[in-house]
């Protein structure tokens, strides 16, 4: 598990082979400033989701379920570029979501759900 001091919540969570990711923003991790563009955003959030599997010795390959929260639902577009890109075949669920905000004035925030029997499958 990943310990996560700035805020009150686990990043990565590991339950019987089921491994939950926190939802991650398209912020740059360093400055905490939003990365600009449209595609660039999302793959820095899936960068961090990708970081955060590697703590727990898992990759996106593992990924059973992935939820994009956009406040831009225009965003689908590069949304199916980078799923089509990222994700290994067979590809995870997958939910798109329009939303207000996001956290450090992000333009999406991407959780996932995991599981450990699908990284070598």
């Amino acid at each position: 598990m990943t310990v996560n001091t700035e805020h009150p919540y686990s990043f990565v969570l590991e339950s019987e082979g089921v491994v939950y990711v926190s939802g991650a923003t398209t912020i740059d991790y360093t400055t905490h400033l939003p990365v600009p563009g449209r595609r660039e955003p999302l793959d820095a959030a899936l960068d961090e989701i990708e970081r955060r599997l590697a703590t727990v010795q898992l990759s996106l390959r593992s990924v059973v379920k992935v939820s994009y929260y956009l406040t831009d639902i225009s965003l689908r577009t590069e949304v199916n570029a980078q799923f089509e890109d990222r994700f290994p075949h067979p590809r995870p669920a997958r939910s798109v979501m329009g939303i207000s905000s996001a956290p450090y004035g992000g333009c999406a925030v991407i959780d996932i759900i995991a599981h450990r029997s699908r990284e070598n499958a």
